[in-house]
């Protein structure tokens, strides 16, 4: 559905890329996310993607079409959050996705039910300048997927939303991919990329680090052990090597004879590997956005 070969881009006023020569492919029904700091080149990637940004250097294949030659009835096929929403405020979260359903070929879906879908039903005739950035997130999604497009790009899609809202804008992408779309997420939030993504990518400084699955990433970092919480006049824990566990003495011993409270594997988080390949700390990159 996109590939992507040597992609440069240098905005005018900088001296040095943005993008630095990258190159990946996403097949259709994938969620792919491009992880890193704010800063890195992700969002700049993705708005050359949805056709924001020219002049860049590199081939681009969308939908089996020179991204270059691509005309107006491409964003018939796209759906686009962008991290920070823009409605009309003086309109209602309706009359915004109906202005904006004009825009498209293709018959756009129950505006209501989708509404519904993401918690904002009874705030449908509500004047978006009464929103709170989360439910102008939440307008942003729906806008992006009432079309029905092909290939959904996402920009921190759960951005200023509480958990159970965050929720249900996951479950929705999940959705989508077994739809058969394709998906397109740019995201410093390690957490969401590992629940979502089929596959991520580490940008960094404008270059590609590492793709590769969640799992096979984690798998690179962390330890090879299994942690037990158990009850024994308080509660402890003990750690044992994965290799051999079901011939360990001791680990089968504790499981018969204590109440066991928790068991996992000490593998390493998503944030975890981050910081090892590129030395950077996501966490104070979020904070300061």
């Amino acid at each position: 559905m996109i590939e992507v070969k040597n992609l440069i881009y240098r905005y005018p006023k900088n001296e040095e890329p943005t993008v630095k020569d990258i190159s990946f492919s996403i097949q259709k029904g994938e969620i792919f996310g491009f992880l890193g700091p704010s800063g890195a080149g992700k969002s700049t990637t993705q708005k050359i993607l949805i056709k924001l940004l020219t002049n860049y250097l590199g081939e681009i294949s969308i939908l089996d079409k020179d991204h270059r030659k691509s005309n107006g009835s491409y964003f018939n096929h796209i759906g686009v959050c962008f991290e920070l929403p823009n409605h009309y405020p003086k309109l209602t979260a309706l009359e915004n996705l109906r202005y904006f359903a004009g825009f498209y070929a293709k018959n756009y879906e129950n505006l209501p039910r989708l509404l519904e879908k993401v918690g904002l039903a009874k705030d449908a005739n509500v004047k978006v300048e009464n929103f709170s950035k989360g439910m102008k997130m939440r307008l942003n999604f729906v806008r992006s997927i009432m079309h029905d497009p092909d290939i959904l790009f996402l920009d921190e899609p759960t951005s200023g939303m509480d958990p159970g809202n965050a929720r249900k804008i996951k479950d929705i992408i999940l959705e989508q991919k077994n739809l058969g779309k394709t998906i397109f997420i740019t995201t410093h939030n390690m957490h969401d990329a590992d629940e979502l993504c089929d596959r991520v990518a580490f940008m960094v400084d404008g270059r590609l680090e590492i793709i590769d699955t969640p799992q096979n990433i984690k798998q690179m970092g962390g330890k090879r052990i299994v942690k037990v919480e158990y009850e024994n006049s308080g509660i402890q824990t003990k750690e044992f090597n994965i290799e051999g566990l079901a011939d360990n003495h001791g680990f089968l011993e504790l499981l018969r004879k204590k109440h066991i409270r928790s068991i996992h594997s000490k593998e390493a988080s998503l944030e975890d590997i981050f910081i090892q390949l590129t030395g950077k700390n996501l966490i104070n990159h979020e904070n300061a956005l």
